[in-house]
């Protein structure tokens, strides 16, 4: 199951690369805000985050729960950085699509809904 997760996290992020998106840094973990959604201002983005926080919080095992919250923050991290300037929520949206596809299907073992 690590492997499904680690592997949703990496289509997500080269989903975001693909979009021009990927040379985006990532702040320090101390800097890193909690993951919320609805940050993005990006409706695929903003639905994404909510609906993979919806599973984590109901499907994943709490055994589990810790890496994957700490993928899903880096995401967000990054996914933030690529969303401050318009031309980046462009290409944001396809990547956050993309990330969603990857994710019924890596998330499906938990019995997610995406």
């Amino acid at each position: 199951m690590k492997l499904r997760l680690s592997l949703v996290s990496l289509a997500s992020v080269l989903a975001l690369a693909a979009c021009g998106g990927g040379s985006q840094s990532v702040p320090p973990p101390a800097t890193q805000p909690a993951a919320t959604s609805g940050d993005f201002g990006v409706a695929e983005c903003d639905d994404y985050m909510a609906k993979y926080q919806t599973c984590i919080e109901s499907k994943v095992p709490e055994a589990g729960r810790a890496m994957i919250r700490q993928q899903l923050e880096q995401t967000k991290a990054a996914w933030q950085q690529v969303a401050a300037t318009p031309e980046g929520k462009a290409r944001l949206a396809m990547g956050c699509k993309a990330a969603t596809d990857a994710a019924k299907a890596g998330m499906a073992a938990y019995g997610c809904a995406f």
